[in-house]
């Protein structure tokens, strides 16, 4: 079970996003640099504090599987624990197995804290070699360093 202490502050409230809500999150992926070609608003959950979108992010469905993907804190109000109960509030959301791919070190010992662990695209369901695949063919070609992860519930640091 996932150790549910984190909280959001008192002036911000998570809830599923809302056509209305497709320009704000497009502006937080491209602001963190991530992919901006999936973006459906119906897969997305956000945090809005204050009145204004600061966080946002998305489960994908897939045969027999679901990706975590473009989970982003708008920068003022990073480090105030929103991207952590947005994770924890995400996994407690999938239905199937759950799987991500993050960039960079940093991002794979984040997400190592929920229970999630390094995977080779080989171990991925088959509704996700293709898309994981094409990020490992980066990660080769141009030594970007992409790592795939899946969710291990009973593996939590």
């Amino acid at each position: 079970m996932i150790d549910n202490t984190c909280s959001l502050p008192s002036e911000c409230a998570i809830r599923p996003a809302s056509a209305q809500d497709i320009k704000s999150i497009r502006k937080l992926v491209w602001s963190a640099k991530l992919d901006p070609t999936q973006l459906r608003w119906q897969h997305f959950w956000v945090i809005e504090c204050g009145g204004k979108l600061a966080a946002c992010g998305q489960l994908r469905n897939f045969a027999g599987a679901q990706e975590l993907g473009s989970l982003v804190v708008a920068k003022d109000w990073r480090d105030r624990g929103l991207g952590t109960y947005l994770t924890k509030y995400l996994i407690q959301q999938a239905t199937e197995p759950l799987y991500l791919e993050c960039l960079g070190k940093r991002l794979a010992s984040f997400y190592t804290r929920f229970g999630f662990l390094e995977v080779s695209v080989q171990e991925l369901p088959q509704s996700l070699k293709f898309k994981f695949g094409l990020s490992q063919l980066a990660k080769t070609l141009f030594k970007i360093p992409v790592t795939i992860m899946q969710y291990q519930a009973n593996f939590i640091e």
